[in-house]
């Protein structure tokens, strides 16, 4: 197995090794997400079912909200896919699903169908972010709640769903009803600190006035945008990126329209956010 980093915050390529292995030495595997955040395996070629049984490791895969609405109980791939009638709507850092109460702890992202040009993804390390503040700004940041909601993702819903949209809608609201999580969190495997921001998914910080809250809300965006803290994948077709929820915030360039892009996401289950004062 070797691993090679890809930028200098974060990420790392995993090259001399297959994920489908019985005899695959995946504490190794698991050790370099902690350390590096978002790791690749060029040309993986999994199979859904392979990509399943690989995310396993990882924890528990949880079914996606909409699916859960839906009746699903059992885990299911999501299937993103670009294209003329459907622009990507992720060119904007996130972490995923925090809306709910316990969002993601790690996702597995394999593609399918790679555009000709652009279709890159871009991850930025929320620890390296954090790191980076001065120290009245981490202070200030460690102090604040933040309410999160699904009214961003309901947007998005609504241009897809077709007749069955306002029903959906009003089920992503009555089922995940806005919920606070800390600014920043403390990682519960390295005890590291992290900005946890979610773009869209974010609707206000708790306690302050709207003016106070959007220009805090206003400064988390730009200072994430700096290209120190960030890693950027051009993909071929089969790679697979596994990322820490955590820990780092992702977003899909939106250079590629109208082209075809498909990607196959994985979500494995984790636990509730929390801060940890020194």
């Amino acid at each position: 197995m070797k691993i090679t980093p890809v930028a200098g915050a974060l990420g790392a390529r995993i090259d001399d090794v297959d994920v489908r292995d019985p005899k695959l030495d995946f504490d190794a595997v698991y050790q370099a997400l902690l350390d590096h955040e978002v790791i690749f395996f060029p040309e993986a070629n999994l199979s859904e079912d392979e990509q399943m049984a690989f995310g396993r490791q990882f924890g528990t895969p949880s079914i996606f909200p909409v699916a859960r609405i839906f009746g699903a109980t059992e885990p299911k791939m999501t299937v993103i896919a670009d294209g003329p009638e459907s622009r990507n709507a992720a060119d904007r850092f996130h972490t995923d699903v925090t809306w709910t109460a316990e969002p993601p702890k790690c996702a597995l992202l394999h593609m399918e169908v790679v555009p000709e040009r652009g279709g890159d993804t871009l991850w930025c390390s929320a620890t390296a972010a954090y790191d980076a503040l001065s120290e009245p700004m981490a202070e200030l940041l460690c102090s604040l709640v933040v309410v999160h909601d699904n009214e961003g993702f309901i947007e998005g819903v609504m241009k897809k769903a077709g007749d069955t949209a306002d029903d959906l809608a009003a089920a992503l609201r009555r089922d995940y009803p806005p919920v606070e999580h800390p600014m920043v969190r403390t990682h519960p495997e390295t005890g590291k600190r992290a900005i946890m921001y979610a773009g869209r998914f974010v609707s206000h910080v708790k306690n302050l006035s709207a003016p106070e809250s959007k220009s805090v809300l206003d400064f988390v965006e730009e200072h994430i945008k700096e290209p120190q803290f960030h890693c950027r994948w051009a993909w071929t077709k089969g790679d697979l990126a596994v990322w820490d929820e955590r820990s780092t915030m992702h977003r899909a360039a939106a250079d590629h329209f109208p082209q075809e892009r498909v990607i196959r996401r994985l979500e494995i289950e984790g636990d509730r956010p929390f801060f940890t004062p020194a």
